[in-house]
């Protein structure tokens, strides 16, 4: 059921929503990351879906390298996937925020890919993030609207 008023599409309201959500998408990450409920590069991102795609609460696609077209068969082929299994899906703008907020590096030195995210459950009990919750509203209301993808800007900090 879909319970965005016409105001909540467009407007200040929408720019003042789209801050709330990056805000409690970073919420998210920084609240999965110490619990190990993060998984992050295309191909761990895919491998990690193969094998239990049921344990995935929400995929984060980049939107900076949009020019690289092996990348974007990726993002096509994780996104019919997601859709198929009911996971939610963000594109993320700003990369380097991204980044930031998941540590960076590898253990190793060498840079993160995070041109996909996955966000999974923890195994010791069910999830009640209420970030996370107002997250899966928001994908959940874009796809209302028929934006499938939504895309959130993550501000700089």
């Amino acid at each position: 059921m879909c319970n965005m008023t016409f105001e909540e599409t467009g407007g200040e309201n929408s720019v003042e929503r789209m801050e709330s959500v990056a805000q409690a998408l970073e919420e998210v990450l920084s609240s999965a990351l110490p619990q190990g409920c993060i998984t992050v590069g295309v191909y761990e991102a895919a491998k990690s879906l193969n094998v239990d795609p049921d344990n995935v609460v929400l995929c984060l696609l980049a939107t900076d390298d949009e020019e690289d077209v092996a990348l974007q068969i990726h993002f096509t082929l994780i996104q019919a996937f997601c859709c198929e299994n009911d996971i939610n899906i963000l594109r993320v703008g700003n990369m380097r925020r991204l980044a930031e907020i998941l540590g960076g590096v590898k253990p190793g030195g060498e840079p993160m890919d995070v041109h996909c995210v996955l966000v999974t459950n923890p195994q010791s009990a069910l999830w009640k993030d209420p970030a996370l919750s107002k997250v899966n509203r928001f994908c959940r209301d874009c796809r209302c609207l028929d934006q499938w993808v939504p895309v959130i800007n993550l501000p700089d900090r």
